[in-house]
């Protein structure tokens, strides 16, 4: 190991046992069994770390042997050669296991960079390392071996907790659904019924385990199903995993509410991926593109005073609440958009600059 590198571990080493006397006492009051413990705060040791375990003291006999650390390199702004990032990876991956008292098996790391179609979400290996992390009085399955993302997204634990406190007694529409923590929770704030839309088998039947994990069930649907059912009439309750391209199924569903205005959602959370070509869709996605039509679709599935949570999944979806709700003025003239990026930031991600996150609310007065 050279000089550099060495420093670089010992840099690493030092902050991440800093953070974690930090964010321990938290997370234990908390319930939160899974936090964001590095994010490049060493800008020459551009990594990503999470926490999953318990937050006990690093470096003692306390520390458990079920915790683990699960993380990405970003990509570097220069070109590295390849061998030589290898054993960079690993001087760091020796540092944090030291300095955490973690066993090198329970640590991952991966490759963050630009993703192209679906690319985020392909699974990467089969190692199936899972475990079950808390999050207050919720369950989730996550895993950290096989896929760039885990199953959970950390950043989102608040959104996630403003959801729940607001579904009582609400129809919830989660589009994008991934491994349907949004609906859990809602479902667990007493939402009258939740609908979660994803095109993947896999996310679909992980978020059922979700559900399952929380003392709740879910009746997993084809979209041909949802249509053809009571339910898309807008009759009946219960969580339904709805397996369906968003992008047609937002088009069915605008459409049915042409015959029947009972199917309507009283909050939408709305999560895409930044740019998506999956040979299973019928349509490409890109974000930048098409956000104003997707907006426009799920506004008019909102039910009179309804709320629609919009997150850009990326860093170069450059808008304003302002600019949104100016580019949604033809259709909806008294539409209140409000900018939650960094308004709702847990403490393991203060001072960090994250993705844009708007929050919609759709006037009672406007036409249904």
């Amino acid at each position: 190991m050279d000089e550099k590198t060495q420093e670089q571990a010992q840099m690493l080493a030092n902050r991440l046992v800093k953070r974690f006397r930090h964010l321990k006492k938290w997370a234990q009051r908390c319930g939160i069994g899974a936090f964001r413990l590095y994010d490049r705060d060493i800008p020459e040791i551009p990594l990503v770390l999470d926490f999953y375990g318990s937050a006990a003291e690093p470096s003692s006999a306390s520390q458990p042997v079920e915790a683990a650390l699960c993380g990405a390199l970003y990509k570097r702004p220069y070109e590295k050669d390849e061998s030589e990032e290898e054993q960079w990876l690993a001087a760091m991956k020796d540092s944090a296991a030291a300095a955490l008292s973690i066993a090198q098996e329970r640590i991952f790391l991966k490759q963050r960079q630009k993703q192209k179609g679906t690319a985020q979400y392909e699974k990467l290996a089969d190692a199936r390392f899972e475990k079950i992390v808390s999050e207050g009085e919720l369950s989730f399955k996550v895993n950290l071996s096989d896929y760039l993302d885990t199953g959970l997204f950390l950043d989102r634990r608040l959104l996630r907790e403003m959801v729940r406190k607001k579904a009582a007694n609400k129809r919830v529409l989660n589009l994008f659904s991934y491994t349907g923590a949004f609906s859990v929770c809602a479902a667990a704030g007493g939402a009258a019924s939740t609908d979660s839309v994803d095109l993947s088998n896999t996310y679909l039947a992980w978020a059922r385990e979700n559900f399952s994990l929380n003392g709740m069930s879910a009746q997993l649907l084809q979209q041909w199903d949802f249509f053809g059912s009571a339910v898309g009439s807008g009759a009946g309750g219960g969580n339904r995993l709805i397996r369906a391209d968003v992008l047609e199924f937002l088009e069915k569903a605008v459409s049915a509410t042409q015959k029947t205005a009972a199917l309507k959602w009283d909050i939408i959370v709305l999560d895409p991926p930044s740019f998506s070509n999956s040979k299973k869709m019928t349509d490409t996605l890109d974000l930048r593109r098409d956000y104003t039509a997707l907006v426009t679709q799920c506004l008019k599935l909102l039910s009179s005073g309804g709320k629609l949570i919009f997150s850009a999944n990326t860093h170069s979806f450059k808008t304003s609440a302002v600019e949104l709700e100016n580019g949604l003025k033809s259709f909806a003239g008294n539409l209140r958009v409000t900018d939650l990026n960094n308004k709702i930031t847990d403490e393991d991600f203060k001072g960090k600059k994250y993705l844009l996150l708007f929050y919609l609310k759709k006037p009672i007065s406007l036409a249904q």
